[in-house]
């Protein structure tokens, strides 16, 4: 049983996996388990998920722009794995889990970022977003959804059925020749049935897609409707294929789907989505091997393909650079560094960051007040941010001036502005509005951007304003 705990801290950090791989090859992978989308398909609300790895044990970063913000990785009782899992609080006094996500009335394939928190259409788009940093191919990876334990109040416990969303391991192989190309592969074993299940576990569909590209590809674009993840029929390497697991191979490879192959042409990642859709065709009844009607479950028919479960964006990056530059870029009045302070801006300055290493900066206000970050950092309106460095690292912080709002009045009458106030930050919108006194005539503003006999005028103040406000 799982004890549910309140919210963690927001990270903002948006997770990878690196896989332990031949250092010849110098190769780092992205997002073989860091970036995957799942549809909430049990018919009724859940309060989290789980995902329980075997022989991966050194969790460093995770994702957390979803309702259920950072999870907890707590190891195997007698180690060899944890389990990473994110989960709804507990409100006592009302005896609920505050938090869940709904069921999808009808599963399509998603778009863009609609599993992210704070995007539209994520509230009942019944679909979360998850990521975890591991380091190593985990050999057995197991996802469940969390439900509230009927026995025991504020407790959560796994579904009993799996989530279906495979996990890639990836490898890479040296050519024959020294001067050829590497061999990138990745393997896709079907999910692993829960006691008891007869012969075959559930069968499901699976669609690859693959791109090659000329640069590395960084993390953040291995979302959905992102230009580097390939979506288009052209880009389809594999239309259909059947996963479904055989208790009955011993090998345990036997069902198991390779895409492999030499990266061509000087390019420098190799780019895979793999998108899953229910089975819904017939079951043999006593081994639960699926039957399809073409007899081979090579072209499904359509009565055969269900909704859509989830996707994988998977990227391998080849010949990586030992460091990458973090690049960090000041917008207005303030400074950045970083803790050893190699990084101390004004202006724009850089700094070489081994690869896989973490770095920390923190902004400090000058005469400006910082107001957030992009790159790596994005979305984050902390002081300090922290993440790892695996790509070109290029950062912007924003720091707003604060100015004057000086209002006159000429002739019997006031003026007033709202927000009230006499200072307000770069950027803030503020509307005047003036009162002429009992018997006297408005004329209409002069300065500061205002004119007209409008008594209400709106203005943005980016510099010391000064307006008055005219009567007769």
């Amino acid at each position: 049983m799982i004890m549910s705990t309140g919210r963690p801290t927001r990270l903002a950090v948006l997770a990878l996996a690196l896989a332990a791989l031949p250092a010849a090859a110098q190769v780092t992978l992205y997002g073989t388990l860091a970036n995957f989308d799942v549809v909430n398909d049990t018919g009724s609300p859940v309060h989290g998920l789980e995902i329980e790895f075997h022989g991966a044990s050194n969790i460093y970063s995770y994702y957390n722009s979803n309702r259920y913000g950072a999870p907890q990785v707590v190891p195997f009782p007698n180690g060899g794995g944890v389990y990473v899992r994110w989960m709804s609080p507990y409100d006592a006094n009302r005896g609920i889990f505050v938090t869940a996500t709904p069921a999808a009335t009808k599963p399509t394939v998603l778009t863009g970022h609609q599993c992210i928190i704070g995007t539209q259409g994520y509230a009942t788009s019944g679909c979360e977003h998850f990521g975890i940093s591991v380091v190593g191919n985990a050999s057995r990876t197991i996802y469940r959804w969390l439900i509230a334990d009927p026995a025991n109040p504020g407790k959560l416990i796994p579904r009993n059925s799996t989530v279906a969303i495979p996990a890639p391991i990836w490898s890479v192989q040296p050519p024959a020749r020294p001067a050829d190309p590497p061999i990138v592969q990745a393997d896709v074993d079907p999910p692993v049935p829960p006691a008891p299940a007869k012969r075959f576990g559930d069968a499901q569909w699976m669609k690859t897609y693959k791109t090659e590209n000329r640069r590395q590809v960084i993390l953040e674009e291995l979302v959905a409707d992102d230009p580097v993840v390939p979506e288009d029929p052209a880009e389809i390497e594999t239309e259909w294929e059947l996963l479904q697991n055989d208790a009955a191979d011993i090998g345990g490879g036997g069902k198991r789907k390779r895409k492999r192959g030499a990266l061509g042409g000087g390019n420098k990642a190799v780019v895979r989505r793999f998108e899953l859709y229910k089975f819904t065709g017939t079951y043999d009844p006593i081994t639960n091997q699926a039957i399809c009607l073409d007899g081979l479950c090579n072209a499904p028919d359509p009565t055969e393909v269900g909704d859509f479960i989830g996707a994988q964006n998977a990227a391998a990056n080849l010949n990586g650079p030992d460091f990458y530059p973090v690049t960090v870029t000041i917008a207005g009045d303030g400074q950045v560094e970083d803790s050893a302070r190699a990084i101390r801006c004004p202006g724009t300055c850089s700094l070489n960051v081994k690869a896989g290493d973490p770095i920390t900066l923190t902004a400090r206000n000058g005469k400006g007040t910082f107001s957030g970050w992009t790159g790596p950092c994005a979305g984050s309106n902390s002081l300090t941010c922290t993440f790892t460095v695996n790509s070109d690292a290029p950062i912007t912080a924003t720091f707003k001036s604060s100015y004057k709002l000086v209002l006159k009045t000429n002739g019997s009458g006031t003026a007033s502005s709202n927000p009230a106030g006499s200072t307000f930050l770069q950027g803030t919108p503020v509307t005047v509005t003036a009162n002429p006194a009992a018997g006297a005539t408005w004329k209409g503003w002069t300065g500061g951007g205002c004119s007209g006999l409008s008594l209400s005028c709106t203005v943005t103040i980016n510099a010391d304003t000064t307006l008055t406000a005219n009567f007769r």
